[in-house]
Parts: structure tokens; sequence; C-alpha cells
């Protein structure tokens, strides 16, 4: 903590004023904060809920081939989900608590076509999707998919940072096959019922949200904190 107290002792403050001032300007710029915090942590290497210790440093390497290798994808199964974790250090709470940013955001059509329209290649639709949500989203959805249209990832509630994506997974109405693959495990399954609580889901959402920023971080040697943080420095 405090890691440019000398060098730039109201850096906190700066960070915060902007980032609050751009996400009132732009609210779903915060699900896009979120979302790259989670893409730096698992590839290579806040909000006031939790405490988040500066000085990490940089990498000096970016390969884009390590994202799709690295980050779960939107159609993973939970035993695939759980070993990403898991080989990030982080356990079947963090998967579940973590998965809860999706209470913010939006994601493409084309995300959740084969769930819709093509689940086993027959033409059909995946039966663990509440049938209402699935009418919902094949309307919001039409065939031939839009690869521009977009939908909320938390229904109705994709700007409020809350508990409801817990509530809307216990309907099955997690809109990813990630997401509904949390329901397949009795004990992932119990930890959904348990983060329907706010405030539950809010204390374990900092904690983990803590625990992934410690993920391989560089030391000694290793890495940079760069000059501009577009560029490796020269």
């Amino acid at each position: 903590m405090n890691y440019y107290h000398k060098s730039c002792p109201s850096v906190e403050k700066i960070v915060k004023e902007i980032t609050w001032s751009k996400v009132a300007a732009d609210p779903t710029l915060a699900a896009k904060l979120l979302r790259l915090h989670y893409h730096d942590c698992f590839v290579r290497f806040g909000r006031s809920m939790w405490q988040v210790p500066t000085g990490r440093k940089d990498g000096r390497v970016s390969i884009a081939s390590e994202a799709l290798d690295s980050l779960p994808s939107a159609s993973a199964n939970f035993s695939t989900l759980l070993g990403q974790f898991q080989d990030n250090n982080l356990d079947i709470v963090d998967l579940v608590t973590l998965s809860g940013a999706h209470t913010i955001g939006v994601t493409h059509c084309t995300l959740v076509a084969r769930r819709l329209y093509n689940f086993t290649g027959k033409g059909d639709v995946d039966p663990s999707l509440n049938p209402n949500y699935a009418t919902t989203l094949r309307k919001l959805c039409p065939n031939p998919i839009n690869r521009a249209t977009i939908l909320e990832m938390d229904p109705k509630s994709s700007l409020s940072f809350d508990s409801h994506y817990f509530e809307a997974l216990n309907q099955h109405m997690g809109l990813l096959g990630s997401d509904a693959a949390l329901m397949t495990n009795s004990l992932s399954a119990l930890i959904v019922r348990k983060m329907q609580n706010p405030h539950v889901f809010l204390a374990f959402f900092g904690r983990s949200m803590k625990k992934m920023g410690e993920i391989r971080v560089l030391a000694g040697g290793e890495g940079e904190i760069r000059k501009n943080c577009r560029v490796v420095n020269a």
C-alpha cells in the first residue's frame, strides 16, 4: 500500500476522482475497467470496496494470442472454468464471486447465438436456459445474427453493481454458457445462492479482486513501471 506516497502522494485521490467522473459521464465504462483488470491479471501477471496495493510492475512483453489461451471462454464448462481459476491460485468461491462482475456491462448476440439457435447442432435451444428468457433473447437477437447487436449481461440491471446477477442465475437466466455453468456444480450453485445477499457478495467481491490483483506479480528485476502506460519504456 502507498507505494507512491513519496513520488506522487495524491495519486490515489487523483485516480479516484478521474475514474468516478468518467464513469458518471459514461456508466458503461465501469464494466470495461473491471474487465481490463481481469485481463491484466489472468494473462500476464478500485472500487472503494477494497484497498488496492499500488506499484505493480508492467510486463515488457505483450502477446495477443496469450489472451485467447489464458482467459476462460464464454462457452466454457464448469470444470474448465474452475481449472483455469485454480491455475491462478483462485478457488471455487473466487470463480463464483468474480463471475458476479457480469452484473454490469454488455456483450454481443454472437456469443449467445449457439445457445439460442443451434445448441446441439440440430437447430435447438439450450435446455438449461429459462424458456421465457430464451424467447426474449431470440427476439433481441433474430437470425441471421447481427454482429453489432448488444445484450445486457444482467437483464434489466446492467448499470447497477449489485447481486441481481445471482438472482438471475437462480432463475436460469445466465446469459453466457460460462454463467449457466456455475449452476451445474452443487457447491458452486450453493455459493450462487449465498451470493444473492448483496452484503455477502460485495464483501467477497472485494476479497477476490484483491486476490486476483496478486496473481503473478513481477518482482526484482522483472518488468518495469512505465513512464507512458501505452508503451514499453525506451
